[in-house]
């Protein structure tokens, strides 16, 4: 449920305070920090119901939510290129602290995968925040921008298909012999390396 909600209330909490034309006063701002913070309270109640690591899931879904409505709220009060910037990245964040806590359920290779995989979707993530970053950075010629997106747009290709190679490397671990060597062979030709 919490899951489902935090689309769902950052969509919302953007809608209303990008809406072109209108700034947000400094009560509306009060008003929306409060709301966030009970928001987050009945969360966490919601949490104390479960055990193990389901309580751990639900736990950092709700803190989770709570940072990126904070990093929204403030892009929308402050609007700049870091404060859209900062919102991306704690997105980012929150969905790979949830990820990795899934991950807890497992063992073995198995969670090794599930910890590279959620950790090739945070650098995704962030790595596409700076794109949008770049894109959106002021004061820039047009050339200049231009050369800049290009640049961050290749470093984040690469930090990318790192993270994506490191994550099928892992899955080669569970094999052995020329089964092994042909998969990792593969995952180094999908992800360039």
């Amino acid at each position: 449920m919490i899951h489902a909600t935090r689309h769902l209330i950052a969509a919302a909490t953007l809608g209303l305070f990008a809406t072109a034309g209108f700034a947000m006063t400094s009560a509306e701002h009060k008003a929306a920090e409060q709301k966030i913070s009970s928001d987050y309270k009945a969360d966490k109640a919601q949490c104390a119901a479960l055990a193990g690591n389901a309580k751990d899931v639900c736990e950092k879904e709700a803190s989770g939510k709570h940072k990126v409505a904070k990093a929204d709220l403030q892009a929308a009060y402050k609007p700049s290129s870091k404060a859209g910037y900062n919102a991306r990245v704690a997105r980012a964040d929150a969905a790979y602290d949830v990820a990795k806590e899934k991950c807890d359920d497992l063992s073995g290779n198995p969670k090794d995968v599930c910890v590279k995989d959620a950790k090739a979707a945070h650098v995704k993530g962030k790595e596409e925040a700076k794109v949008v970053r770049a894109e959106t950075k002021p004061g820039e010629t047009v050339n200049q921008k231009a050369a800049n997106v290009a640049e961050t747009k290749q470093d984040a290709a690469h930090e990318t298909r790192e993270a994506q190679y490191k994550a099928a490397a892992e899955r080669c671990d569970a094999l052995s012999g020329d089964v092994k060597d042909k998969c990792v062979a593969d995952a180094k030709r999908a992800f360039g390396q």
